[in-house]
């Protein structure tokens, strides 16, 4: 199979980095291939996110997939959902880099997600960042 290259998403303040499955320590929050994430993973991924980039401004989080086309990206989208950006915004600002990113199943989730503005703020310099 030919794998996509690793991708670095960058927004503002935030750095992901979308890849297919890594040889490196990660935390593990499986879900089916094709599908959304559950809540709690949800919560599981802003909250670590919330503490990444507050305790590191700046830093690049890695998020991966066995392939790196469907569930990476999408968590990588639901964080700059949460950050304020329109979910059309989101997955075009990630296509860009990540071709044939999200099924349609991924997308009608995406489109309907409702964000808290869980990693909305501004700094002094109008950029995104984490409260």
């Amino acid at each position: 199979m030919n794998l996509p290259a690793p991708v670095k998403i960058s927004y503002e303040n935030m750095h992901f980095l979308i890849t297919h499955n890594p040889r490196i320590h990660v935390l593990g929050w499986p879900f089916d291939d094709g599908a959304p994430p559950p809540n709690q993973i949800v919560d599981d991924w802003l909250n670590l996110l919330k503490t990444k980039f507050r305790e590191e401004p700046g830093c690049c989080v890695a998020v991966h997939c066995v392939v790196g086309l469907g569930r990476a990206p999408v968590l990588a989208a639901l964080a700059l959902i949460e950050c304020g950006m329109k979910y059309k915004d989101a997955v075009q600002f990630i296509r860009q880099k990540r071709r044939g990113a999200f099924n349609s199943k991924q997308l009608l989730y995406l489109e309907k997600y409702r964000p808290k503005m869980r990693l909305h703020f501004r700094d002094t310099n109008g950029h995104c960042c984490v409260q």
